[in-house]
């Protein structure tokens, strides 16, 4: 009898752990929210590599805040990286400061993809709705640099602006 509830509770541990992986792919945003990024499936990707100390960082702001706005014209989404790995009450002030208007991640996403972490800032990562890397965009970019990004893969089938 004690050889069966063990199994069993042996068993019931085993489906939990397993039932649990992956499960949650909730990521933290500086404002203290938590989203998946199943909340973005079938939408671009657009993850920008930011900090406090790039000036062409600071310039590209308002292109990323203008693509962010016009989300559900796109489908495209734009996240922020502090690339110093900022978290927290300080990521979210900074990045108010800043006038970031998208969401700002606390973690670094870029494992998904396999991507190496930027040696240039600004650094952009364009994720097709797919959920496939397809770009990393080196140095500031412009509205229009961002929409043919998204606009040029789209054209070779991987998803549509």
């Amino acid at each position: 009898m004690k050889r069966t509830v063990v199994k069993t509770l042996g068993t019931m541990l085993l489906m939990t752990l397993l039932g649990s992986c992956g499960a949650d792919d909730r990521v933290q945003l500086a404002d203290g929210s938590r989203v998946s990024f199943d909340d973005w499936r079938g939408q671009w990707l657009i993850i920008n590599y930011w900090a406090e100390w790039c000036a062409p960082c600071r310039k590209e702001i308002p292109e990323l805040n203008l693509l962010h706005s016009e989300r559900e014209k796109t489908h495209a989404v734009v996240l922020g990286v502090n690339y110093d790995g900022l978290t927290g009450e300080h990521l979210g002030r900074l990045a108010n400061e800043m006038g970031i208007e998208f969401p700002v991640l606390e973690a670094d996403p870029r494992g998904r993809w396999g991507a190496e972490l930027p040696a240039v800032l600004p650094s952009t990562l364009i994720v097709n709705p797919a959920g496939k890397l397809t770009q990393v965009l080196v140095g500031p970019q412009h509205y229009e640099d961002l929409i043919r990004a998204v606009s040029g893969s789209a054209a070779t089938g991987s998803g549509r602006p």
